[in-house]
């Protein structure tokens, strides 16, 4: 079991804040470092204010020699894929190969219309386009050129340059539609992540990708599957109790929802997940300051699970 850590910089964090956890993630022997692609906080103030993605993990690609890097998820909304295409294999580069690239459509309207970001209709088939492009603009063999006409992007004759550092950057899809979702995980993901769901619908969902991924031809196991649970950890009940109030939730529906308790008890969970299918775990740590809480996750959580 694959154990990484995911933050949410949008609710409040400073690019030095997410060093700090970027290098304790490395330290403590997590497999990689994630963040949200979001510009606007989902309650609380958000200050001092939103950090972009990938200016982010370019200052992290650079200040971390071991563990991974990417996004949970990065919205087609926010850059044209080209772009997104350059950033990324820009970013894979100065890590020396460590980047993952998580994709959705975008669903958080506020966020679009706070900082004057169209928020189109028809956001999933934005979506597939630009994940036909960003694939295949890595994937043009070099001294080739790539032109693609779709519905909503054309290319003509790009020279498909830079690549990323790695032959093939991992690219995450995830979710939860029935059909359209799983069948392009089927085509272009080479991970499935199901983020915040119980163990019954992680089972559902990850038994249509692989079901999706047969129809295309395609080995099911040549995906991995994962899930994004919050995460509230403690020593005993009462460190349990003062994680959930400092992150304004309570402890039983964290227990319900995400991976909360004693270390014992959140191994168990995560064992339930692994009994679906469940091959990696992000943990959502929303308590940047709480060091400790990685330390203990570590030393107590993952040492049972390696």
């Amino acid at each position: 079991m694959d154990l990484r850590i995911f933050t949410e910089p949008q609710q409040g964090a400073t690019y030095d804040t997410l060093l700090t956890v970027a290098k304790a993630t490395e330290d403590l022997g997590f497999d990689a470092f994630f963040r949200s692609d979001h510009y606007l906080h989902m309650g609380g103030d958000g200050l001092p204010g939103p950090t972009d993605a990938w200016i982010t993990l370019a200052g992290l690609a650079r200040e971390t020699k071991r563990i991974r890097l990417g996004t949970l998820m990065t919205a087609a909304t926010f850059r044209l894929p080209g772009v997104l295409a350059i950033e990324v294999a820009q970013v894979d580069q100065m890590s020396g190969g460590r980047v993952e690239l998580g994709i959705g459509a975008g669903w958080f309207e506020e966020e679009h219309k706070a900082y004057g970001i169209p928020f189109p209709k028809d956001k999933f088939s934005r979506l597939e386009e630009q994940l036909a492009i960003v694939t295949g603009l890595w994937e043009t063999k070099p001294g080739d050129t790539f032109s693609y006409e779709g519905r909503h992007y054309q290319l003509e004759n790009s020279p498909a340059r830079p690549k990323p550092a790695q032959s093939r950057l991992p690219v995450l899809i995830g979710g939860f539609g029935a059909s359209r979702t799983p069948k392009l995980a089927a085509r272009y993901a080479d991970e499935f992540n199901v983020p915040f769901g119980s163990i019954e619908d992680t089972g559902r969902q990850f038994g249509r990708v692989r079901a999706a991924a047969s129809e295309a031809g395609r080995s099911p196991e040549d995906l991995v599957y994962s899930n994004a649970l919050v995460a509230c950890v403690g020593a005993n009940d009462a460190e349990v109790a003062r994680r959930a109030a400092a992150i304004g939730r309570e402890v039983d529906e964290l227990k319900q929802n995400g991976l909360a308790g004693t270390p014992a008890e959140v191994v168990d969970r995560i064992g339930q997940f692994a009994a679906v299918g469940s091959q990696r775990i992000y943990f959502q740590i929303l308590d940047l300051d709480d060091l400790d809480h990685l330390e203990l996750i570590s030393s107590q959580v993952g040492s049972q699970l390696s």
